[in-house]
């Protein structure tokens, strides 16, 4: 039988959200969150349009919610997320999850995503995107990433570039997060092998737009950050 999530449950996990120039998609993802009965930290990542007027324009609507940190530059999508990680450790959670916030994933996984660190099946969870629905470039880029993160990290996954991960408080204090931009979803995957952290893997939907696929890893991202991994092993 399916284990139901309780609302003390999801009043203990926080969902970190890195957001870059995502004003005309941000609000739906957070509210939809926050109606659902999660916490989140948001991190604006020194945006150029007005996505942080729009955050806490969804914050006044959820104050207890929603929590937001600014960065003053573009750091880029690692260090907007390891700014949530750190964060969020303040707030006491017992899960934590990362999402992209530009629609790309559904609120209405996030049950299914953090339901085996409830029940102990699993202290991190990465969400494995329908590949066969990805466009062409991203699907080919992604198969050259899960080769690469399995050369370089030693470990086999089958999506290592999802930004829908989520993982234990205890587990979260003993990773460490040093990339700047994508090289984050392996490095992920790298510190949680490294740490024997015990991990499972958990279907999700993606919704693809034009603006969700003009994001993401496609082939000249994982070119660099093929170079990135060669220069991590010196």
């Amino acid at each position: 039988m399916e284990c139901e999530l309780t609302l003390e449950d999801k009043n203990a996990t926080y969902v970190v959200l890195p957001a870059y120039n995502e004003a005309t998609r941000i609000q739906p993802v957070i509210e939809s969150i926050a109606e659902k009965g999660y916490n989140m930290v948001v991190v604006n990542d020194g945006s150029s349009d007005n996505t942080l007027d729009v955050i806490l324009e969804s914050k006044r609507k959820f104050p207890d919610k929603i929590h937001v940190y600014s960065l003053i530059i573009n750091r880029g999508v690692g260090v907007a997320t390891q700014t949530g990680f750190d964060a969020v450790l303040k707030y006491d959670p017992k899960y934590v999850v990362s999402m992209d916030s530009d629609g790309q994933h559904s609120a209405d996984d996030l049950d299914n995503v953090i339901r085996p660190l409830v029940t102990g099946e699993a202290q991190a969870v990465i969400g494995v995107r329908p590949l066969k629905d990805m466009p062409f470039s991203r699907n080919f880029a992604n198969s050259v990433m899960n080769l690469l993160t399995r050369i370089f990290y030693k470990v086999n996954v089958s999506d290592s570039q999802t930004g829908f991960r989520a993982i234990t408080k205890d587990a979260l204090k003993k990773i460490n997060i040093n990339a700047r931009g994508y090289l984050i979803s392996s490095e992920f995957i790298r510190e949680v092998n490294d740490n024997n952290i015990p991990f499972a893997e958990v279907p999700i939907q993606t919704i693809y737009t034009p603006e969700t696929q003009a994001k993401g890893t496609n082939v000249k991202e994982a070119f660099k950050i093929l170079i990135q991994m060669i220069k991590h092993q010196f």
